[in-house]
């Protein structure tokens, strides 16, 4: 698992691009699951386009704090962002 915020952002800025799987906790126990491509990163943020054909919008962004708390978790190729 990454250790700081600055190696997930590091990570992700190698990564923009490409495809991936999100998991994200949706609340009162309901798993969230997206396929999309990263877009972009931001200092505080990353974006993620998702697949139009599975989603009723386009984008949604999360914070690598997020990925560090594991309350989304983010696959390229079957492994995790934070392994």
């Amino acid at each position: 698992m990454a250790k700081t915020l600055l190696e997930i952002k590091r990570g992700l800025e190698n990564k923009v691009g490409k495809p991936l799987r999100l998991k994200a906790n949706g609340g009162r126990r309901r798993t969230i699951e997206r396929n999309g491509i990263l877009a972009e990163t931001y200092p505080s943020v990353f974006v993620v386009e998702l697949d139009q054909d599975e989603n009723a919008f386009e984008r949604v962004s999360y914070s690598y704090a997020d990925v560090l708390t594991e309350t989304v978790e983010l696959f390229f190729d079957d492994k995790a962002v934070a392994e």
